[in-house]
């Protein structure tokens, strides 16, 4: 691989930052890695709290080594952003690995880079993924080709570290995972629907229903757009 490796976390408002930050954490450390931060319009970047100051302009990059595409409540607003869609399209196609975490896949289907392709999501929006012609895969990393991606929020630093294992062999990848620490020991045993017990699970799902016919209706919505789209038609 040559001596700089860009990668791009393609942002949007109210993207959930762990999402990013968590594989950021670990891609910052591959060898020649240039991590850059970039949105459709730049500058300031209000994330559910927080906000990301000097952020790049999607336009303005011309190509990367990887992707990232992180999820969050905003990916309800994102599916409609067609500008956004077509950037991860276009820097999709020069990307030697394209990822995403959590819903972050929604985004890489809408975008129409996982037609047939196996895919992760986050659990509440995994089936979603059927309506872009995409497999939905409960596994917490899913490789297909040169796309791979992460379930939920902290499936990140996992899928992140996959690629790293690949790009700069096992012994770094575990080096870096060291490095952080990151050894998972939560303090219960629910981080998962088959896992959680059936009342946290009802309650889980009742504060995510709570937007559950935006987020029908934002798929729906994007669906129909790229099926209507001929294979010639920018994205």
């Amino acid at each position: 691989m040559s001596t700089e490796f860009p990668v791009v976390f393609a942002l949007y408002p109210h993207v959930t930052q762990l999402d990013f930050t968590a594989p950021f954490e670990v891609f910052a450390r591959l060898p020649g890695a240039r991590c850059s931060l970039a949105s459709v319009d730049g500058g300031r970047l209000p994330l559910g709290g927080m906000v990301f100051d000097g952020v790049l302009r999607l336009g303005d990059i011309g190509q990367c080594g990887l992707l990232c595409v992180p999820g969050g409540f905003g990916t309800v607003a994102a599916l409609s952003d067609t500008r956004y869609l077509g950037e991860l399209h276009r820097l999709a196609l020069t990307a030697r690995y394209v990822t995403s975490v959590c819903t972050g896949s929604l985004l890489l289907a809408a975008a129409g880079l996982l037609t047939g392709r196996r895919a992760a999501c986050h659990w509440a929006w995994r089936e979603s993924l059927s309506a872009f012609g995409a497999i939905p895969d409960p596994s917490r990393v899913v490789r297909d080709s040169n796309v791979i991606t992460g379930g939920g929020v902290t499936a990140g630093i996992d899928m992140a570290l996959t690629v790293m294992a690949e790009i700069a062999g096992a012994d770094h990848a575990q080096v870096v995972q060291l490095a952080l620490e990151y050894a998972p020991a939560p303090p219960f045993d629910s981080g998962r629907p088959e896992r959680a017990r059936p009342e946290i699970l009802a309650m889980a799902k009742k504060r995510l229903d709570a937007a559950r016919a935006e987020r029908d209706g934002a798929v729906r919505t994007a669906a129909a757009r790229l099926a209507a789209q001929s294979p010639a038609a920018p994205r």
